[in-house]
């Protein structure tokens, strides 16, 4: 490159040119001033590099919806610090104590109090009560009727003094004094659980929970012992579902991360060779199935599908027992029964997504084991002859009426299950779906004061056990969800790269804003408004965690975006800049040697003048 100097406009004496060329050194000193062109044109280079750096940064930017952190953060904190009581309301009424109640006002505080000390026992769990409840008390006896509340009740579902004067069916149908006593109390609507106790003056007490909110004890003769069975089926059983540790673990609810689950029928010839049966699944449908959707539509949405398999053969083994008559298999050989390699059972187009697949499978064995029967740890032969495998679902083995017959004799054909048959497997199926749930199967209820009986409702769950549900799934979900949320705003600010997508921000602010109606029933008393509200929340906060766009291709960190592209900029951009520190050092140098000659000239000039 020609370098272009400037050269001096001073003259020179002639008397002084020999000494300064005698003083002069090249390696030291020049006599032009050096040129700005090769600084200016590398400065140029690096400069255009500095200004198409925004725009290569802009090329590459990752779009990232803004993302609510602070409301999240406040969703989860709330969840684990705080367990998510309901309000409930009580209501207690004495009928026929005409001389044995005086002060109403102490009974309130008297039945307050020992439901304190059952709740006070255990911690009380996300879900319940916990001490957030109010008791109302009715007296209701010939000459008066008195009512007081405890706690800061709204009076819902006051009790109407003279409505069971004359009445005398109470012994005789449970389901028909069942059902008056919602007529008058409308549980449905004023969601208030009532206890109404009848003074006969009868040693004998009866105890039977109905299918609705209510309960009714028959037969007390003494106050004290009337207020601790009311405190236990306050707690222990409108609470509690009958659950002695307190609680349904919402965790082993079999329920998806989306709110719904798949029942799926599954009918099991084991060798078509002996016998084949079939079953009119809409049959089974009208009776079991169609109630059940509906009474658990507030906890989870719940869809049917059915199928009939052949050559289904189990895997564990079964002994003939000579004093039943019968093949035996013990509860030792559970874990085996269950033939993975032949039952094809995970045919559900739901199996692969976030929807929870429950099976129930009615396994009708062949003529080599038949009939084949369960028998329990105590010795005992199973009565509904099924079992449960936890969140996978039930088995009935059932024994066809051709057991009995000599099968050899002729071939049989293609049978249907009979209809009085299917409507008993239809509620082993019942219980069975109920201990998925957590629920009781039988309907007694032995607590500590007192056996209950539990009335069975027609579509399989009292109106307090979804209550129970409701409650219960509500505090999952929104722990969840809380969770869920919490480790997306984590990773999403962990990862700067990553891609948020609009669809993204939209899920978790729909998902917050569930959560939000749902804490705002929760403080309102309604359980099923709550539990729809928060299974929309999680399967948002789910949808959101797991969006296809978190993980896609166009996804890559700070250090994958250096190694793609520093190979095609990092080399020109590292030889510039040394070119420019090269070129910077090189003309200070030479600025110097030309300094330091000017000042020898100087120094010459005046010497000689």
């Amino acid at each position: 490159m020609v370098e272009i100097s400037v050269t001096a406009t001073f003259s020179d004496p002639p008397n002084t040119k020999s000494e300064e060329e005698a003083d002069f050194y090249p390696n030291t000193m020049r006599k032009t001033k050096p040129g700005l062109k090769r600084l200016f044109l590398t400065l140029t280079v690096f400069i255009s590099f500095l200004i198409a750096l925004p725009f290569l940064l802009k090329s590459i930017e990752i779009y990232r919806a803004p993302l609510p952190f602070d409301d999240i953060d406040l969703l989860s904190t709330e969840m684990e610090k705080n367990h998510l009581m309901f309000p409930c309301q009580f209501q207690a009424v004495f009928v026929n104590f005409d001389d044995d109640i005086t002060a109403v006002n102490e009974l309130a505080l008297l039945i307050n109090s020992h439901m304190q000390k059952l709740t006070s026992e255990n911690t009380p769990p996300c879900g319940t009560c916990g001490n957030n409840f109010t008791v109302a008390v009715t007296i209701d006896s010939n000459s008066s009727c008195i009512h007081c509340e405890s706690g800061n009740g709204n009076g819902n579902g006051k009790w109407q003094c003279g409505v069971l004067n004359g009445y005398d069916k109470m012994n005789d149908h449970d389901e028909n004094f069942d059902d008056y006593l919602e007529s008058v109390l409308d549980s449905k609507s004023k969601r208030v659980y009532t206890v109404v106790v009848v003074n006969t003056k009868q040693e004998d007490v009866r105890v039977v929970v109905g299918k609705y909110r209510h309960a009714w004890m028959v037969g007390i003769d003494s106050v004290e012992k009337a207020v601790e069975k009311m405190a236990e089926i306050f707690i222990k059983v409108f609470v509690n579902a009958g659950k002695e540790e307190g609680s349904i673990r919402g965790e082993f609810m079999p329920i998806g991360a989306d709110g719904k689950v798949v029942l799926s029928f599954s009918l099991l010839n084991s060798d078509p060779h002996d016998w084949i049966y079939d079953w009119d699944f809409k049959e089974l449908d009208e009776i079991l199935l169609a109630p059940i959707v509906d009474a658990l539509r507030p906890v989870a949405d719940i869809s049917l599908e059915s199928q009939v398999l052949y050559h289904t053969p189990k895997s564990s083994y079964s002994y003939w027992d000579d004093t039943r008559g019968s093949y035996i298999f013990s509860t030792k050989d559970l874990p085996f029964f269950v033939n993975s390699n032949e039952w094809h059972v995970d045919a559900s187009t739901a199996a692969g997504g976030r929807s929870k697949v429950l099976h129930f499978v009615l396994y009708v064995p062949s003529a080599k084991e038949c009939p084949l029967k369960l028998q329990l740890p105590n010795g005992e032969i199973s009565m509904t002859n099924g079992f449960i495998s936890p969140m996978w679902g039930g088995i009935i083995v059932w024994n066809p009426p051709a057991c009995v017959e000599n099968f050899q004799v002729q071939r049989l054909s293609r049978q249907k299950i009979s209809s009085e048959d299917l409507k008993m497997i239809s509620e082993v199926f019942m219980g069975q779906l109920r201990q998925l749930f957590g629920l009781k199967s039988e309907s007694l209820y032995v607590g500590g004061f007192a056996t209950s009986v539990l009335l069975t409702s027609e579509k399989g769950f009292a109106e307090w056990e979804l209550d129970v549900l409701s409650r219960h799934h509500t505090c999952f979900n929104l722990l969840q969800c809380g969770t869920t949320l919490g480790s997306l705003s984590r990773l999403v600010q962990s990862l700067p790269r990553m891609i948020i997508m609009d669809e993204i921000g939209k899920q978790v602010k729909y998902s917050l804003e569930a959560a939000k109606l749902s804490f705002g029933n929760v403080s309102l008393g309604y359980s099923d408004a709550s539990a729809v509200s928060s299974r929309k929340a999680r399967a948002l906060a789910e949808d959101a965690f797991y969006h296809p766009s978190m993980m896609s291709v166009s996804y890559y960190s700070f250090e994958h975006c250096f190694a793609v592209y520093s190979p095609f900029f990092l080399p020109v951009s590292l030889h510039v800049l040394l070119a420019v520190i090269r070129e910077w050092k090189r003309y200070k140098v030479e600025n110097r040697k030309y300094l330091a000659w000017r000042v020898k000239r100087e120094s010459h000039v005046k010497s000689c003048r």
